[in-house]
Parts: C-alpha cells; structure tokens; sequence
C-alpha cells in the first residue's frame, strides 16, 4: 500500500473484536489472566495496551521497522532510547539539537559516566573523527532544530557501521511521511508525536521505532523498566492526528515553501533557512534522501529588539513553543526551544538572537504571507554584504 492508504487502513483502523471504526480507548490498569499457565496479551497497562499497542503498530509499519513504543513525551522517548548505553560509553551528537535534547545530554546523561561529544554532522570528516575506541552511538537531527541543516544518512550510516556504532535519528521535522531513516542505515527512529504526527496542539507525546527485534527487547525493558508510557487516551489522540498525517503535511509543506521563498527577496530579513530552498546547502542531499522538505522554516532578521517586534506584531501565528501543528506557530529558539544552551553554544551553531522559526499551518497561505508582511514592515532593511546577498539569494 502506499504512505496515504497506510495511514487509513493499518493496524489504528478498526478495532479487531467489534468491527469499530477506530480502535477504542482500553482505559483499564489491569486484565484479567484465566489461565495462570497460559497469560493472555496483557496484564499490566504499563506493560502493554491494547490501544497503545495499535498505535506502536502503526508507527513501526510506517517507518519500516519491526517494533514501536509510544513514550509519554518526545523527551521520555528520546531519553528512554539513551538508556540503551552504559557507563563508560562515548555517544557522537549533532551539534544543533533541540535544546531539550541538549539539556538531558549535558545535564543528567553527564552524570552516568556517559560521554559525548557535540559535531557538525554534516561534515562527514568531523564525524569520523569524533569516533574513538569507547564509541558506541551517534545521534542526528536532519533537518536539524532550528538551522535545517541536512546530515547525508547514507554516508554517516556507512561510517557508523564500520566501526559498529548504534545510529539513531530524530524525525520529527520530516515523520515517516517525508523520510525513513531506518531505510538508510539507522537503527533507532524517535519523534516527538507532539508535532507533526499528532498534529492539533492537543497532546504530548513520544514515539520510538527499532530497525530489529532484537534492539526492540532491549528498548522495551527500558520502557517497561523506567515505566513513561503514553496513557491510552494520548494514544487514540496521536492515532487519530496521524489518520491525516499526509493531507496536512501536504498543504503545509506547500505553503512553507512559498513563504520561504517569498522571505528571501523580504529587505527586512537577514537569511532564511529552509531545505526547499535551490540556495540551502543541504538541499541536494535532502532530494536525495526524503521525499518532501517539510513545513517548518527559520529566517534571521538580525536581532532580539527586531525579532520581539516580529513576534509581537504577528497576528495570524501563535506565538509558542512547539510545532507541526494545524496553525501556524512562531517560536522564538533562544529563549524557548534552546533556552536551556548557553548563549555562546546557541550562536556558534547559528541560533542567534535574531532567529525565529516559524512551522506553517494549515490557514491560507495568502492570508499567511500578509500577516508576515504587516509584521515584518516597521522593521528597516539589513545591510548584507556582497558576498552575503549572493549566498543566500537576496535581491
């Protein structure tokens, strides 16, 4: 089946004992075992659901691999697939992940006698070279949060198994609509279920999906064993959003690349960073391996006092935390999404005090494009340089 009649016909359809249109809420703790020789499915709800369990189908068929988990939040998923190494160990990072992911790395995984070290893995060099004899994982964002910089799956998939490394790839920005990283070479999939796949700012949810069953065991005894599991009615929420998954991302992907093209000839910004862009410099890479550039865009206007007057001035957008949503959301990376980054780490990966991303929704793209417009008016033109406005086609 192709990606939409999977979205609509896999195991989040019908329920298997009535027929049911969508698989019901199981809001129980507890089932009953009449065989003590011979358990049934389930028996405690931490340990499966038969809702959460038709949602971790769903989203292992989707991504192509062979077990699914679905975490109580995007950070619970992304910290319950860290668990998976042990003292001693030495992890490569993405330089610019999200703050959140940041913040567990430096703050509480620091303190398990875990290492690791932060690249830009967009230079296959760095990252070979940030690989030493206690290696056993690297972790990626591509596109990355916020700057949208392409890491090539295929090339540092090939470098990590030469030297037998776990690879593991955030794919929020993208779900398995637009990239599935398992295909090339990766072997843990996470996603904040929050964003694109749960898609109307109504619940907070993690996803995780293994290549094989065997890395699932040891991923569902962490998940059993630290017990952050979604509770079922999250579950028929994400369920429910990802029925929809391609239709929304597809008017929303349209529209981010308008704007995002139309923010390039704008006088009052700066750069823009979006993959869809010919000018980006992860665009060809990004052809090659996803099959769309997603709605989620960032665009630079030079400082905080001129992004606060964006932001302020905005009318259309919501001004929060958080993406993939039905409306379009302004974020402000630091002092939200990377907040928890100092100042000086923020901007050597680019995130200034003048960025702001924007992830596009579902409104009229016209209406979109003139509210930026009446937000962006008041602010004065910046001064680029020549070699400035030929890099990031400015007119």
């Amino acid at each position: 089946m192709n990606f939409a009649t999977k979205l609509l016909h896999g195991s989040t359809t019908l329920d298997p004992a009535t027929g049911a249109s969508s698989v019901p809420i199981y809001q129980a703790s507890t089932f009953h075992q009449a065989d003590l020789e011979q358990p049934g499915a389930f028996d405690y709800a931490r340990s499966g659901n038969p809702t959460r369990q038709a949602l971790e189908e769903a989203i292992a068929a989707l991504e192509g691999g062979e077990r699914g988990f679905a975490f109580a939040s995007g950070m619970a998923a992304i910290s319950g697939v860290f668990m998976l190494f042990s003292a001693g160990d030495h992890i490569v990072v993405a330089e610019d992940v999200y703050g959140g992911t940041y913040r567990f790395l430096t703050r509480v995984l620091s303190r398990m006698g875990i290492e690791v070290t932060f690249v830009d893995t967009t230079s296959l060099e760095a990252v070979q070279a940030a690989i030493t004899p206690a290696t056993k994982g690297l972790y990626l964002e591509t596109p990355s949060n916020p700057t949208l910089k392409v890491t090539d799956l295929e090339a540092v998939c090939r470098i990590a198994k030469r030297h037998d490394l776990l690879v593991i790839v955030d794919n929020t920005f993208l779900t398995p609509y637009y990239q599935r990283p398992l295909e090339w070479g990766a072997d843990v999939v996470v996603h904040s279920a929050t964003k694109f796949i749960g898609g109307h700012s109504d619940v907070v949810a993690g996803l995780a999906v293994t290549r094989s069953a065997s890395l699932g065991e040891q991923l569902y005894l962490i998940q059993n064993g630290i017990g952050a599991v979604l509770g079922v009615q999250d579950c028929w929420l994400v369920m429910r959003g990802l029925k929809t998954l391609k239709a929304r991302l597809d008017v929303s992907s349209r529209s981010a690349g308008q704007i995002a093209c139309w923010l390039t000839q704008h006088p009052a910004v700066e750069k823009v960073y979006y993959t869809g862009l010919p000018e980006h410099e992860g665009h060809l890479v990004q052809e090659r391996q996803s099959s769309g550039h997603g709605a989620v865009l960032s665009f630079d206007v030079g400082s905080k006092e001129r992004a606060k007057q964006v932001l302020h001035n905005a009318r259309l957008p919501l001004v929060a935390v958080s993406l993939g949503a039905v409306e379009s959301i302004l974020s402000y990376p630091a002092m939200m999404s990377h907040a928890a980054m100092p100042q000086e780490e923020r901007e050597s990966r680019g995130i200034t005090d003048g960025l702001i991303r924007l992830s596009v929704g579902l409104e009229d793209v016209e209406d979109l494009l003139a509210d930026l417009a009446q937000a962006l008016h008041d602010l004065p033109p910046v001064e680029l340089d020549t070699e400035a406005k030929k890099t990031f086609s400015r007119a």
